[in-house]
């Protein structure tokens, strides 16, 4: 085990928090109406008597981009443990299907599976990583029968009252970053250094933002309104849910300009 010199862990930080603004700024930039309408559940919006398009189409994009957002931030905290784990106990990338993380700490080998929040996955998700520790075990024990191999499922916030499962340990929160650090309070220190140029970065955000939301308003009267303003809530379901879905008015202009 080496100390953590939480100077590196600022500079990783600031280095590549860079990534996740990039991410999601262009991602935004490419996206069209059309996904967002396909991910989303009409009926929801409907039960809750929303009447004004703007508002529906912020709702819309608002909950996409929440999602999609959590996703690339998993993704950068994911990077962040395996280095801070490289960095005390020379952890790596872990090859085997479903395991992000492995390294060896007091002659155990920990595999690690690595998610954003404790509350990420259903049953069936939940059994496939069990399934996923049992064959890295195997694995690892192939040539060494008595390797002591545990499994480790981590999350980078939250809590879970009850860590020790049937097959695995679950660690949240501080836990887990104490745990792949030796450092009781990291999850605190990387709060800081995650605020790097944040204003800058989101001022352009919210400068497409408010562009896209724009081009999606307009597009989405065109498209979902009837003539006096209404929300035709029947083309909208249909578009999002029928088995042979209307063509939009905009495929109509190109198709007749070919």
């Amino acid at each position: 085990m080496k100390p953590l010199d939480l100077n590196e862990v600022s500079r990783f930080v600031e280095t590549n928090i860079g990534e996740f603004h990039a991410s999601r700024l262009s991602s935004l930039g490419s996206l069209k109406l059309e996904k967002v309408i396909k991910r989303k559940n009409p009926y929801l919006f409907k039960a809750k008597n929303i009447l004004v398009a703007s508002d529906l189409v912020k709702l819309l994009l608002d909950a996409h981009l929440s999602s999609q957002e959590e996703t690339i931030f998993g993704e950068f905290l994911e990077k962040l443990a395996i280095f801070v784990a490289g960095k005390v106990f020379s952890g790596r990338k872990s090859p085997a299907e479903g395991i992000d993380l492995e390294f060896e700490r007091d002659r155990i080998i920990y595999i690690v599976a690595i998610k954003s929040g404790p509350n990420w996955g259903n049953r069936d998700q939940v059994k496939k990583m069990r399934a996923n520790f049992l064959q890295a075990q195997k694995a690892l024990q192939s040539n060494n029968t008595s390797a002591n191999v545990r499994a480790i499922n981590g999350c980078c916030y939250g809590r879970d009252m009850k860590s020790e499962k049937d097959t695995y340990t679950k660690l949240c929160g501080q836990s887990f970053w104490s745990f792949i650090s030796g450092i009781e309070n990291l999850y605190l220190d990387i709060v800081e250094p995650l605020g790097h140029q944040a204003k800058e970065r989101n001022d352009a955000f919210e400068k497409q933002y408010a562009q896209r939301l724009t081009i999606f308003t307009q597009e989405f009267i065109s498209e979902f309104c009837t003539p006096d303003g209404a929300i035709d809530w029947t083309k909208l379901v249909r578009f999002n849910s029928g088995s042979e879905r209307p063509p939009r008015k905009t495929r109509n202009r190109k198709e007749a300009k070919q």
